[in-house]
């Protein structure tokens, strides 16, 4: 396949969209967004990812032959949505959020005249020399022209079989420990500093090799992406649920991040963090009386 000849389109241009678009644009691949309702942070990313942007979805359908969805989460179908409802047909849509195999399957619903694969990306975005990663699963074909796309970038591939789901369900595994263990990390940390042995936590947990305790500049950033995280926390706990397995630690874990509703993108320090969370349960029951 001739990159040169390919136009992509980018639903949505957040930090890991642009990433992608960014790779595919050192592949001389075309790459087009929409900028209809998207803020000031968005066209910034975009432009200096050299995306080339068009008024409307309608226009950016027209205009493809490959969409690419890399959004939050929980806008994965509502995007979809929006895109079956402006004629998508006969081409390639890799659906690539960290979703459930039943709603990667909802979008091939909504798009039954496209090819959707499934897309699930782990790892960071590709900035700085990072390689994150995309496991692709379903139709070979499409599988392969969404190889091709990334090859020779830094986004690795790899297919893991023609099952849509397949991708999906060993995103949401993977990221359903990961992203449990950050959230757990950071009230470890929390308790510890509150009662004055926060030091002595962290060099017991230097002790042992890889753990998230030692890692305490990642509390803010997990404070930061809480907004992105917690939807995808809810769907490992419907992907617990369906495999019989219990899915209390993932619900769990997504109402804690909930409380830090207003650290989206935000810089700040550790104890700026932990403040938030310190003072989530008092924020929502002053709302509840309000």
């Amino acid at each position: 396949m001739d990159s040169e000849a390919i136009t992509v389109g980018l639903l949505h241009p957040g930090n890991m969209g642009a990433a992608f678009g960014a790779q595919l644009r050192r592949r001389n691949v075309r790459v087009l967004w929409c900028t209809d309702g998207r803020s000031s942070r968005s066209r910034a990313r975009a432009e200096n990812a050299g995306l080339e942007g068009v008024e409307s979805l309608g226009q950016l359908v027209a205009r493809v032959d490959v969409l690419l969805s890399l959004c939050p989460p929980a806008a994965a179908v509502d995007v979809a949505q929006k895109v079956a409802a402006s004629g998508f047909e006969d081409r390639l849509y890799i659906e690539a959020n960290a979703i459930t195999p039943r709603r990667v399957r909802d979008v091939g619903r909504l798009l039954p005249g496209a090819v959707v694969i499934d897309g699930a990306v782990v790892g960071s975005p590709p900035v700085g020399g990072k390689q994150p990663t995309m496991y692709l699963s379903g139709d070979p074909r499409g599988c392969s022209q969404a190889t091709a796309l990334f090859a020779g970038s830094d986004v690795e591939t790899r297919v893991l079989g023609a099952e849509v789901g397949t991708a999906s369900a060993l995103k949401l595994s993977y990221s359903s420990y990961q992203k449990v263990s950050r959230v757990l990390a950071a009230l470890a940390y929390g308790v510890a500093d509150v009662n004055g042995v926060a030091d002595e936590l962290v060099k017991i947990a230097g002790k042992r090799d890889g753990s998230y305790l030692t890692e305490t500049g990642y509390i803010p950033k997990t404070a930061s992406r809480a907004w992105r995280w917690g939807p995808e926390l809810d769907d490992a706990a419907a992907l617990l649920r369906e495999a019989g397995l219990p899915d209390d630690l993932m619900r769990a874990g997504s109402r804690v991040l909930q409380q830090w509703s207003d650290a989206r993108d935000r810089e700040l320090s550790v104890a700026e963090a932990l403040s938030l969370l310190q003072a989530g349960p008092e924020r929502e029951e002053g709302r509840g009386e309000s």
